[in-house]
């Protein structure tokens, strides 16, 4: 996979203290930033009409998600600031190659980023 290469990221915070409507205001929060990492192409929340078996909706899009648009070249520096960002918190992800293959992490800890990194590295490489 070359470095020009576009990886999907969804991203789902799973933070059980906030209620729906602080989940969302938190992932809204998230939209400008994340847009502002380096080699993010794209980053929104994700619509209802995507939804996976067992999601939440609030406003016409899933709660807590966010799908971001990244190369394969800076896949680091989202990573990194996700766990910037949000360490302590535990999310999901979803990485889609462009191939369509698909690799879900889980992390809540600086080093569970830092594992999940490394899995989505040896992923996009195979």
């Amino acid at each position: 996979m070359t470095s020009t290469s576009k990886v999907q990221i969804t991203i789902s915070l799973q933070d059980p203290s906030l209620d729906d409507d602080e989940l969302q205001a938190e992932v809204e929060n998230l939209l400008p930033q994340i847009k502002d990492v380096d080699g993010v192409e794209n980053v929104d929340l994700v619509p209802v009409t995507e939804a996976p078996k067992g999601s939440k909706a609030l406003g016409g899009f899933l709660l807590g998600m966010l799908q971001a648009e990244v190369s394969v070249a800076n896949i680091k520096a989202l990573f990194g600031f996700l766990s910037d960002r949000l360490g302590g918190q535990p999310i999901k992800m979803n990485v889609k190659a462009s191939d369509g293959r698909e690799l879900n992490i889980e992390a809540s800890s600086q080093a569970e980023f830092d594992y999940a990194y490394q899995k989505a590295q040896e992923f996009l490489k195979g």
